[in-house]
């Protein structure tokens, strides 16, 4: 029993041996730094200054008093508002129509996917020449339509779904490849059970077998996809810089604008807790929700 025992905590200080470096990685990149942003929301801190002083909440008071947060707070809902369900139903649809190919599946595969690999600071700029008002080629195909030209980039009515739409072709084929997945790991004999039953209807298939089935990878999709509408900085950043009215400014550009064009750091920081806090709610939500739905 004792040489047992003995071995154990010799297993034991290996694996704490082998996990330290992971941990202080993960405690050095992660939790320090959320520490230290926590810490300077309740300070003036700004980078002009060597001076600071702790204000307590007054950084989250002055938050919620001001009408910049509540537009950027307003633009960030209405860019995930579009950008989610497109993110999500567009995905599982290719994905199911690709599942069901015999022939040129990979090609089709590789085709959706290869937004994925483009640098989206570059294609942003592709995107930017596409949407042009003047000479843009999407407004060449709806002047074929006999409508348009429309601003894309510089009507603050259409500016959120502009963005939106790229980001949605950023993001297509990294859901879909997810589904993909989720849609090869479900037993054929699932289906071949369904359709003895009389779920022979595509349909009654994907909601008595594919959906149910599916919810893991929907949980995770939806999750990461929640994460990514709420993470818009950089097309806004290369494209339109808040513009045109602040009707783009949306809530990480804020923080940007505050943190490094106003050096308020101390309020910067009250804003990225505030946007961590509201990350964390919205994929808890989700996952909590999915999770009833599955069982």
């Amino acid at each position: 029993m004792r040489g047992a025992s003995l071995l154990q905590r010799r297993q034991a200080r290996l694996a704490y041996a082998m996990v330290a470096p992971a941990s202080l990685l993960i405690l050095l990149i992660y939790i320090g730094p959320m520490i230290a942003v926590a810490l300077a929301s309740v300070t003036d801190y700004t980078l002009i200054s060597d001076y600071w002083e702790w204000v307590g909440f007054d950084n989250y008071i002055r938050m919620f008093g001001d009408a910049q947060f509540k537009n950027a707070l307003r633009n960030t809902a209405i860019y995930a508002a579009v950008f989610l369900p497109c993110a999500f139903i567009i995905p599982l649809w290719l994905a199911i129509a690709i599942q069901r190919r015999r022939q040129f599946r990979s090609f089709f595969e590789i085709l959706y996917f290869m937004p994925v690999t483009s640098t989206l600071t570059a294609m942003a700029l592709v995107w930017s020449a596409l949407m042009d008002s003047r000479q843009g080629i999407l407004n060449e195909w709806l002047g074929n339509f006999g409508l348009g030209p429309v601003n894309f980039l510089g009507s603050p009515e259409v500016v959120l779904f502009s963005l939106a739409g790229i980001s949605v072709w950023a993001i297509i084929g990294f859901n879909m490849v997810l589904f993909i997945a989720g849609l090869t790991a479900i037993p054929r004999s699932l289906y071949d059970a369904a359709r003895i039953d009389g779920a022979d209807h595509p349909i009654d298939e994907f909601l008595r077998i594919t959906w149910p089935a599916l919810a893991p990878t929907s949980v995770f999709v939806a999750v990461t996809s929640s994460i990514t509408a709420f993470k818009l900085f950089d097309t806004v950043a290369i494209l339109t810089q808040g513009q045109p009215a602040h009707a783009s400014e949306v809530f990480l550009y804020l923080t940007f604008l505050e943190g490094f064009e106003y050096f308020n750091m101390g309020y910067a920081a009250a804003l990225s807790v505030f946007f961590l806090g509201v990350i964390f709610v919205f994929a808890l939500i989700q996952t909590l929700l999915a999770d009833r739905a599955a069982h």
